[in-house]
């Protein structure tokens, strides 16, 4: 094959490769933009958002929108979202991608999408997701997290509570209970945005490079909300 034909043959193939990249990330990218919308619409509620002090203290905070629940008699909850990690000086992480799971048993019918928001009070809950999965209520203690500008009192009385978990559907947004929920990284999502053999910790710990936009924004919404 002459060399012309064969330089043709693999820019073709290069071109195709960084177009199949370009779309495996789409998907992904999509979800960090939905995991800001969420945020930032909770987070503009001053009557019912998330209290600054828990917000400023959390150690980790995960966003999960549209989490499917769905079933008849057993039913089952499935989303997909980010959490970020501060970090000791105070600034937030590159975020890693997750997926939440979950089942139940006992009389329901239908189908339902709930957004989710996990404040991490301590750093065992993260490392065992770095380390594989944790079941909320097990592996961590979990509790309906307080809402509004008033919410000191239902705090003090929940401070052995590791992780705080809300919800919002149908508009309403309140502390819900999530017990027997799986939270794991999604090593397949953090592939297609940030490349292949990226760890959670390494992303944690700075180390990844050419993070797109919209993750980056979920980050900096972190500080912006998070900020003293």
């Amino acid at each position: 094959m002459p060399f012309w034909r064969m330089l043709v043959v693999v820019l073709f193939a290069l071109g195709l490769l960084v177009s199949v990249e370009a779309r495996a990330g789409e998907e992904e990218l999509a979800r960090a933009a939905n995991a800001v919308r969420v945020l930032k619409e909770i987070m503009m509620a001053p009557d019912k958002r998330i209290p600054a002090d828990l917000m400023q203290n959390a150690y980790a905070i995960a966003v999960i929108p549209d989490v499917i629940k769905a079933g008849f008699v057993i039913g089952g909850r499935h989303g997909v979202g980010l959490i970020s990690v501060k970090g000791s000086d105070g600034t937030w992480s590159n975020p890693s991608f997750v997926s939440m799971t979950g089942g139940s048993i006992g009389f329901q019918a239908g189908v339902s999408s709930t957004d989710v928001i996990l404040v991490f009070r301590t750093q065992r809950g993260v490392d065992s997701i770095v380390h594989g999965k944790f079941t909320l209520g097990a592996d961590a203690s979990v509790a309906a997290g307080p809402v509004g500008r008033n919410a000191q009192a239902a705090t003090d009385a929940q401070l052995k509570a590791e992780i705080y978990s809300y919800s919002r559907s149908r508009g309403l947004f309140a502390g819900v209970a999530l017990d027997g929920s799986v939270l794991a990284i999604d090593h397949d999502a953090n592939q297609a945005v940030y490349g292949e053999g990226v760890t959670p910790r390494r992303i944690f710990e700075g180390g990844v490079t050419n993070v797109p936009n919209a993750v980056v924004d979920f980050r900096d919404r972190l500080e912006e909300y998070t900020a003293r």
